[in-house]
């Protein structure tokens, strides 16, 4: 009985002591564990060298949406790639002695708005900036710098004077009233401009935005061009800033296609842009003194767009909180626009306390029925590009609400926007026209939907807008407008809300693409 009584007793207290062992071994677990996530949290990631491994199915994408940036040119085609487009527009800006014959289309019709044309030139001068060395590995930087040559070489004949700028080519209204190819055109060609009695300050801030920033992109190829670039982007601002009335007010007729909601966007993003231009002192001032306190709205994410420039302003001076000195990335003021643009991207992150309800079921981020794919693709553009801001200056975190997110879930939400329009979506469609097994046949576009050979007139060419055949023409690297908020999509020619393309979403498509083809740091210095 003694020694069976004994026996018993080690045995439970082994039986304890091995309990407890567990206890303290998944306690010291734990808080290792604990403490390595807090470790892997404050680590940043290695900083990227020069372009890695080519994702196939992201260069494939860009080589396509790249072309709709060929097909929207207007003017004397030269080495022209498109079969079914020719010569067009060849005397827009005659009446004034002026060759506006260049620039592009805006959309599947035949005018020339500069407000959005500018807008599409800044995004495309930031996208080779920022991922110049990953579009050449691809092959696609050089294009990229043809097409946005073939926009600003329009924008300078635009300016003909200080105080001067023609914003639009053809008469809206009678544009819309015909549907005929280009190259076809047999209707006047009105001229619109602004100037010191009729002022329009944000299509003339952005036009110098795009000069800034196309300035940089040329410097290093072409001093004479890129400095003709800046004298103009100069005066351009200064005409914008001292003038300040709302193109929307001098022009009520822009409203029906090009309204603006506002112009202290254009003139920050604008002043932004001299600044990496040119470094001078006075347009960072401008950013982070009264302007910046009336225009900037800090901490309150906005939408980047062709209307509002404040979200792309954000991330663009951030920038210089990431790499520049240590006087101005110091700057109070500049932190403001560093933390707006962290909020933005917040919002994005879709795990994020304070992340956007503004999103389909399957994640595609939704805010408008016109045009709604332009919204995510801007904003996964911002997200990569703010990424590698990070990723190259080493820093691991940004915080929301608490909860710290990494370079990698901004690049992760980035593809995951560009997967969706390429095919990733309940349509199993790629809304990129041209890439992939099945995308849309009905793009409302005149030139891809009237045969080459065909002969119309301003009327009867409406036989092919009402025509149940596909497009004869494939409008390659259109990113049409896109699915509704509950993912339908209804593939008609007359469906222009989801089935137009515009050049401006071509170029949100085209950075989002060139951040993703594969990795690289980033500059640290646009000069």
């Amino acid at each position: 009985m003694g020694e069976k009584s004994r026996s018993r007793g080690w045995f439970g207290w082994f039986i304890v002591l091995i309990v407890l062992a567990a206890i303290a071994f998944a306690i010291v677990l734990t808080v290792k564990q604990k403490m390595h996530k807090k470790g892997s949290d404050d680590e940043a990631a290695p900083v990227p060298g020069p372009p890695g491994a080519v994702t196939h199915k992201y260069a494939d994408a860009l080589k396509t949406a790249m072309q709709f940036l060929e097909i929207q040119k207007a003017g004397k085609l030269v080495n022209n790639k498109i079969s079914w487009r020719g010569d067009s527009a060849l005397k827009d800006g005659s009446q004034a002695k002026l060759d506006l014959s260049k620039g592009m289309y805006d959309a599947g019709d035949h005018m020339k708005f500069g407000f959005p044309m500018a807008f599409t030139a800044t995004v495309l001068s930031w996208t080779i900036l920022e991922y110049g060395d990953q579009m050449k590995v691809v092959n696609q930087l050089e294009p990229a710098q043809d097409s946005l040559k073939w926009i600003t070489d329009y924008l300078i004949n635009a300016h003909p004077s200080e105080n001067v700028l023609y914003i639009q080519v053809g008469d809206s209204k009678a544009d819309h009233g015909c549907w005929d190819r280009p190259e076809d055109m047999t209707g006047g060609r009105p001229l619109t401009q602004v100037n010191a009695s009729a002022p329009g300050t944000e299509v003339a801030a952005e036009t110098a935005a795009a000069m800034a920033a196309a300035s940089l992109v040329f410097k290093s190829t072409d001093s004479a061009y890129s400095s003709l670039l800046l004298k103009h982007a100069k005066q351009l601002f200064t005409f914008a800033d001292k003038n300040r009335v709302s193109y929307s007010v001098s022009i009520p007729e822009v409203q029906n296609f090009y309204n603006s909601t506002g112009y202290g966007d254009e003139l920050l993003w604008a002043a932004s842009w001299l600044y990496h231009a040119t470094g001078e002192q006075s347009y960072f001032e401008y950013v982070t003194g009264k302007n910046g306190e009336d225009f900037a709205n800090w901490g309150s994410p906005t939408w980047f767009s062709w209307d509002n420039k404040l979200a792309g302003t954000q991330v663009l001076l951030s920038r210089v909180s990431f790499f520049g000195s240590k006087d101005l990335s110091s700057s109070n003021i500049l932190q403001k626009y560093r933390k707006s643009a962290e909020a933005v991207m917040c919002g994005l992150l879709p795990k994020s306390p304070t992340a956007t309800t503004s999103r389909t079921d399957n994640g595609l981020i939704w805010v408008s029925e016109w045009n709604s794919l332009q919204h995510p693709v801007a904003s996964a553009f911002l997200a990569v590009v703010y990424s590698d801001y990070m990723l190259s200056s080493r820093t691991a975190k940004i915080s929301c609400d608490g909860n710290n997110y990494r370079p990698s879930d901004l690049r992760k939400f980035a593809i995951s926007q560009a997967d969706y329009v390429l095919g990733n979506n309940p349509a199993k469609m790629s809304y990129l026209v041209g890439y992939g097994d099945k995308y849309p046949q009905y793009v409302h576009h005149r030139g891809a939907s009237i045969p080459v050979d065909a002969t119309t007139g301003c009327k009867d060419g409406f036989v092919w807008l009402k025509s149940v055949k596909p497009n004869p023409n494939v409008a390659m690297g259109a990113l049409v407008g896109g699915p509704f908020h509950n993912e339908s999509f209804i593939d008609s020619r007359n469906n222009s809300m989801q089935t137009e393309p515009s050049t401006y979403n071509s170029a949100v498509i085209v950075g989002l693409l060139s951040g993703l083809v594969t990795t690289s740091s980033v500059a640290q210095s646009f000069t």
